[in-house]
C-alpha cells in the first residue's frame, strides 16, 4: 500500500494521541469522518497499523531501572537460539529482546525497580536460561530520547 500525504499525517497524529476521535481528526485533516474511519480500517487491514496501546510512565509503576543487557550464547546453533528466544520471552522483566551481530548474539531491555531486583532477576532467572555462555549489563544513567511516533 503506498501512503499519501494525508496517510501520513493521520498516522502521525495517531501516534501522537490514539484516544483522538474521527471527528477530531477529520477536523485536523480537512477530510469528513467516514474519509478518515476508512483510511484508518485500511491501515489496519494492511497491518501498517499494527496495534493500540497505553504507554506507562515507569517511574509511577516502579520500573524506573533500566537495564541493557549484551547476552552471548555457548554455540550459535538453530536449537540454542530457538531455546534461548522460547525461554526469555516468558520473563516479564524483558520488555524487548534482539537478536544483534557484533559481540554479543542478543541485547535485552530489562526494566525493574532497582539494582538489588535486578540482581534477583539475573539469580534466579536470567542466569538459569540454558545455553547463555556470558552476559555484561550496561545501566541507564539518563533518558536523552524515547519515542514510537514514527515520521515521514
Amino acid at each position: 500500500m503506498m501512503l499519501d500525504q494525508l496517510d501520513k499525517k493521520l498516522l502521525f497524529l495517531l501516534q501522537t494521541d490514539t484516544k483522538k476521535t474521527t471527528k477530531e481528526l477529520s477536523l485536523k485533516l480537512n477530510l469528513s469522518v467516514t474519509a478518515v474511519y476508512e483510511r484508518i480500517k485500511k491501515m489496519e487491514r494492511e497491518g501498517i497499523i499494527s496495534n493500540y496501546v497505553a504507554i506507562l510512565n515507569r517511574n509511577k509503576i516502579d520500573r524506573s531501572f533500566v537495564v541493557f543487557c549484551h547476552i552471548k550464547l555457548v554455540q550459535h546453533s538453530r536449537e540454542f537460539l530457538t531455546k534461548f528466544e522460547s525461554e526469555v520471552v516468558q520473563l516479564d522483566e524483558v520488555l524487548e529482546c534482539f537478536h544483534v551481530s557484533g559481540d554479543y548474539d542478543y541485547i535485552l531491555k530489562i526494566l525493574v525497580k532497582d539494582m538489588e531486583e535486578y540482581r534477583e532477576f539475573m539469580v534466579t532467572k536470567l542466569t538459569t536460561l540454558q545455553h547463555i555462555g556470558s552476559t555484561h549489563s550496561t545501566f541507564m544513567i539518563g533518558e536523552v530520547k524515547n519515542t514510537t511516533a514514527f515520521k515521514f
